[in-house]
């Protein structure tokens, strides 16, 4: 079990541990430690983005320019957290490296982008306009 003692539930697929959990699909006994690390990050990275989310609407919603300033260095390193993550993902995790290469830092219409590639046959799904 590791220096952090965890405890599993296999109904539902959940491991529990220092107050925390994570949800599996999977029996996590079938996933190789690749495929476990992917989903530490994963779900990492959504603690980190709603961590994002929370600072950010308390910025915007407080009066006391102290507090704002707390809080908008908190939700930046949050930021800075989930940009970690997303760049260990890049690396680690089949396709994050292309699709972020195909989005990020670019001017374009990110639809249009998407658009693109669906017609040059780089793998997206291809299931054409979401406009009615």
């Amino acid at each position: 079990m590791g220096i952090i003692e965890t405890k599993y539930e296999e109904k539902n697929n959940t491991i529990h541990g220092r107050g925390e959990s994570m949800q599996y699909t999977e029996p996590v006994e079938s996933l190789d430690t690749k495929t476990n690390d992917c989903a530490k990050a994963l779900k990492s990275l959504q603690e980190e983005l709603e961590a994002v989310s929370y600072y950010h609407q308390r910025v915007a919603t407080t009066s006391d320019p102290t507090i704002r300033e707390i809080l908008a260095h908190n939700r930046d390193e949050e930021i800075e957290h989930a940009a970690m993550l997303l760049e260990w993902l890049r690396r680690n995790m089949d396709e994050w490296d292309d699709a972020l290469r195909t989005y990020l830092f670019t001017t374009d219409s990110i639809v249009a982008i998407e658009g693109a590639g669906a017609a040059e046959g780089n793998g997206a799904l291809g299931i054409g306009s979401l406009k009615a």
